[in-house]
């Protein structure tokens, strides 16, 4: 009797035990599509992220999209996706793209408010990178992935001067429709930071909020938000949300105040503009994985400044929130 006894408070702990799983692992039971990825092997995701080349801008931007591509191809992620900033689209920058177009798996993009520079619309930008869309979702290895387009315009009177950087009542619409389709683990890629009030998205209280309500309905569904446009490297944890700034590939911008003059004068005459930067020696981007447990690995890449750190140079870093910093920080989530 002891020994039936015993054996049935075993089996009740082990049932207890199995019942112990994370957020993500809750998801991935929800559905038999999922199982089958679960039962493949194939329940993580690998991604490579660049942001914010500023081709037109920076003197190499072939090169370091190469150095990119080629380490990609190596790697061989599930995907890479760039956050931003890429290119303006003229003719001139068809090379670009045929480097871009090298990478042997699936690609995709998100469009940043200087690609549009010199009187390019958003939907030229996307017809000449050959993007899915303006914003859209698509799913990998039993993960769900939406990208936003950041650069609307707020039609209030009282915006704030400058670029564009809002998410419309049309896109918010079917953000809520695609999440509320999706029952997957969900990581949102935009240009601007939803989590930043400096030059971020000027309704990112309300995209923040959004989100906190679809992982109401589907308890930590929305894992994680990456964005770019700042060319800073920081995290935040909001409300059970992880967002994650990814660095430029390129620079920080720094403006007139800090002008010097860092190159030689062939390069300055191709590119003045850099001389109101802060460049990165080497190009930066990072892998991001994600396991069926829910943890986020993301391996960045480290350089140094080219010239003066915005130390040297005098700068008041309190205008820029964070660090400015010529690496992308690993991270464990």
């Amino acid at each position: 009797m002891m020994k039936n006894e015993n054996r049935r408070y075993f089996l009740q702990k082990l049932a207890l035990g199995a019942l112990v799983v994370s957020p993500v692992q809750k998801l991935f039971a929800q559905t038999d599509r999922v199982q089958t990825v679960l039962k493949s092997g194939k329940a993580k995701i690998r991604f490579g992220v660049i942001t914010d080349l500023h081709h037109d801008l920076i003197y190499d931007g072939l090169d370091r999209l190469s150095a990119f591509i080629s380490e990609m191809n190596k790697e061989v992620p599930d995907f890479i996706i760039q956050m931003g900033d890429l290119c303006f689209p003229k003719n001139e920058n068809l090379p670009l793209m045929d480097v871009w177009a090298k990478f042997k798996g699936p690609s995709y993009h998100v469009i940043g408010n200087h690609d549009t520079d010199g009187g390019y619309t958003r939907d030229q930008v996307v017809e000449f990178w050959k993007a899915k869309a303006k914003y859209y979702s698509f799913d990998a290895n039993g993960f769900h992935f939406i990208v936003l387009d950041g650069n609307e315009h707020n039609p209030s009177p009282d915006r704030p001067a400058g670029y564009a950087r809002f998410i419309s009542r049309t896109q918010l619409d079917w953000l809520k429709k695609d999440l509320d389709g999706t029952v997957l683990p969900t990581i949102v890629f935009c240009h601007q930071g939803l989590d930043n009030d400096a030059g971020g998205l000027e309704n990112g209280t309300l995209m923040r909020y959004t989100l906190e309500q679809a992982n109401l309905k589907n308890k930590h569904k929305i894992i994680m938000v990456l964005s770019g446009h700042h060319h800073q490297d920081y995290y935040n944890h909001i409300n059970g949300i992880h967002y994650v700034q990814i660095n430029s590939a390129s620079y920080q911008w720094l403006g007139d105040k800090y002008k010097e003059v860092r190159y030689s004068e062939a390069v300055d005459k191709v590119k003045p503009m850099l001389k109101y930067t802060v460049p990165y020696k080497d190009p930066l981007w990072a892998m991001v994985e994600i396991d069926q447990n829910g943890t986020i690995r993301i391996k960045g890449k480290q350089s140094v400044f080219v010239g003066s750190s915005p130390e040297a140079l005098g700068v008041d870093l309190t205008d820029y929130v964070y660090p400015i910093v010529p690496f992308i920080s690993d991270r464990r989530l």
